[in-house]
């Protein structure tokens, strides 16, 4: 699997495994996360202007994932509630990560790239988002506590630090 920084032509391929997304949070429990449109193809549209939206391609150069990596200070993750992080070092954070359901792989195709970038990697979830937890507890990231998003929601937050590799 071969990872990209994502294309402004790749937004119409993004956006549609942000729908198939959607549709797979709702059909295993989880429909309360990514509502009314979110991601909007506006917000996905900024993040690959930034430099934030990375590409995921199979063998034959069909995307099959995408996610936000942004190194730096997340707003949301300042205040931090029933726990605390790891440490306060430089990190970076994955956000908004899909996948086409195609190829297997896609998440830890994904963190592994990530944590070749930057060894300190915060992540959060939904509450419902049982497959994201498991995700995060099989590659070792450590359950820190609730930060709460834009909105107000809850979030379980997560972050994982360290040189070794990721279990695959």
């Amino acid at each position: 699997m071969r990872i990209r920084p994502s294309r402004p032509a790749d937004l119409p391929a993004l956006m549609r495994l942000y729908d198939h997304a959607r549709q797979f949070m709702r059909e295993h429990g989880n429909g309360g996360q990514w509502i009314n449109g979110y991601p909007s193809e506006e917000l996905i549209a900024s993040e690959i202007a930034k430099g934030h939206s990375f590409a995921c391609e199979d063998d034959e150069g069909e995307i099959v994932g995408t996610f936000c990596y942004i190194e730096g200070v997340d707003p949301t993750y300042l205040k931090i509630e029933d726990g605390q992080w790891l440490n306060d070092e430089p990190y970076a954070t994955i956000h908004r990560m899909a996948s086409s359901g195609k190829t297997k792989g896609v998440a830890d195709a994904c963190f592994q790239w990530s944590f070749r970038h930057c060894r300190n990697i915060r992540v959060d979830t939904h509450r419902d988002n049982l497959v994201m937890q498991n995700i995060a507890h099989k590659l070792g990231f450590t359950r820190c506590g609730i930060i709460h998003i834009a909105d107000g929601s809850p979030r379980i937050a997560y972050q994982r630090v360290g040189n070794e590799p990721i279990n695959e």
